[in-house]
């Protein structure tokens, strides 16, 4: 069994399984029994505003709203590492073809109120790939009262991602929402054998092609999941070699233009360095480190504070996966547990901390038979038979 705060068993020896969970082996790299990243979550400090904004604004699909959750014991802090007090609502919002947005509200004695500025660590933003950066912003603008947060900017010749095209605005998620369309093919993308961008869209809220239609004008999916990190390195080692990430380019801007810095968000004459990453079949990551600017807050947001995030991964054996983590320097919260009631009965699943403070859920959902999928066609983005390793066919 896996204690509060304290390392797993060993993977060989959780439930008896294989390393993998799946009885196919472990893969060179990554979780054991990986399918995809099952979540993004972002607290939020007001819940009806967030899911008003992912639906109305953003063209999102209302899955399910859980109950609050609070407990009277240690179960809170053991399990969520949060005040023991503190309660939490959640709703998950489908996004695109693959992306689910996992909203939480948490009333808590001891959270942070104060949104995290974009060279804080821990702090996150979203990105949507759309056709036109200009209409989509000013349609987003007209649909939800936000502000961009400054000129739309294109990246320079000599990047990777050169030709990009970028603009970023407020958001009642407390974090930016970030609008982005790109060439066809970008620079880094013409090498032979080079790892290639997941091909984008067309934007729909389930599995089959079906739901809502109404996204921004040209959306085409979710672009990416960022977070500033403090040491770039050491972050992107942690993604790929133990999560089993794809680093797919490098972008490093060593003085940031006042309008770059200004769209951005981030005190003058600094620089950002950036890794992006591929996170199994569907999605990306970027790494964002910012360095020579006044300091940022170096501790990383808990869930309970405003600004707080998680990442979650769909396995085939929660326990394995978290014993895994384990072995790899995570703190696991608490011991895996399985939903035994409500709309995701089912639902097995543990929190896992980071050794640089961000939180990595490992789940397992059984697509098709959950309760609350009784009751609505809505759906969220299932695992099916997906594998970590899977690809979509590269752009010719």
């Amino acid at each position: 069994m896996i204690s509060p705060d304290r390392p797993c068993a060993p993977a060989s020896a959780a439930a008896g399984l294989s390393p993998c969970g799946d009885g196919q082996g472990p893969p060179p790299r990554g979780v054991p029994g990986a399918q995809r990243v099952d979540h993004l979550a972002f607290t939020v400090s007001d819940l009806n505003a967030a899911i008003d904004f992912a639906v109305t604004a953003l063209g999102g699909e209302l899955v399910y709203r859980l109950a609050p959750l609070a407990h009277a014991d240690d179960w809170m802090r053991v399990h969520l590492d949060v005040h023991p007090r503190a309660s939490a609502e959640i709703a998950l919002v489908r996004l695109g073809p693959d992306t689910n947005l996992e909203l939480f509200a948490y009333q808590s004695p001891d959270h942070t109120s104060v949104p995290r500025a974009p060279h804080d660590a821990g702090h996150v933003h979203l990105a949507l790939h759309v056709m036109d950066v200009a209409r989509a912003a000013a349609e987003l603008t007209r649909r939800a009262g936000v502000s961009p947060l400054g000129p739309v900017c294109r990246v320079p010749d000599g990047q990777p991602d050169a030709g990009t095209h970028w603009v970023r605005l407020s958001s009642p998620f407390d974090a930016p929402i970030e609008l982005r369309s790109a060439p066809e093919v970008l620079p880094y993308e013409t090498g032979g054998g080079t790892p290639r961008r997941r091909p984008p869209g067309p934007w729909c809220n389930r599995d089959d092609g079906t739901g809502s239609q109404r996204g921004l004008p040209g959306a085409l999916g979710v672009d990416h999941f960022a977070r500033t990190v403090a040491d770039l390195n050491a972050a992107e080692r942690f993604f790929v070699d133990v999560l089993g990430a794809e680093l797919l380019y490098r972008n490093e801007q060593k003085v940031l233009p006042a309008d770059v810095a200004a769209a951005l968000g981030v005190p003058p004459g600094g620089a950002v360095r950036r890794a992006v990453l591929g996170m199994g079949p569907t999605d990306t990551i970027e790494l964002a480190c910012y360095e020579g600017m006044s300091a940022g807050n170096p501790h990383p947001p808990r869930n309970s504070d405003i600004g707080g995030n998680h990442l979650a991964l769909h396995v085939r054996d929660v326990d394995v996966a978290a014993a895994y983590l384990a072995e790899h320097g995570c703190i696991v919260l608490g011991q895996p547990e399985t939903i035994d009631e409500g709309p995701l009965t089912g639902d097995r699943w543990v929190y896992t901390r980071t050794p640089f403070g961000l939180y990595v859920e490992v789940v397992r959902m059984p697509d098709g038979t959950l309760p609350y999928e009784r009751t609505t066609t809505a759906r969220r983005r299932a695992a099916h038979e997906l594998s970590w390793t899977d690809r979509t066919p590269p752009r010719p």
